[in-house]
């Protein structure tokens, strides 16, 4: 048994998480609002990253999802990420 994570996969499992996450708030929106497209772009410093020195201090994980209409319409999907790409 471990006692204790590896700095590196305490990096990915977060990951993970918020990869799922991000799916799953996409998903939801998708169904209860019977959206024709949902994007979800989630952006956060995780503290573990930050405490154990695995990257660079203010790192910032990002993770999207992309259903409907921002998957399949490339005109959509560019706007949505001119959009984004603004606000930083």
């Amino acid at each position: 048994m471990k006692t204790a994570l590896d700095p590196r996969e305490t990096w990915w499992w977060w990951r993970a998480v918020q990869e799922r996450l991000t799916n799953q708030i996409a998903t939801i929106i998708m169904n209860k609002l019977d959206a024709l497209g949902v994007a979800v772009v989630i952006e956060a410093e995780h503290l573990c990253m930050r405490m154990r020195g695995v990257e660079k201090q203010n790192s910032l994980v990002i993770t999207s999802t992309l259903l409907g209409a921002f998957r399949t319409r490339q005109e959509t999907r560019n706007e949505f990420m001119t959009l984004i790409r603004q606000r930083s």
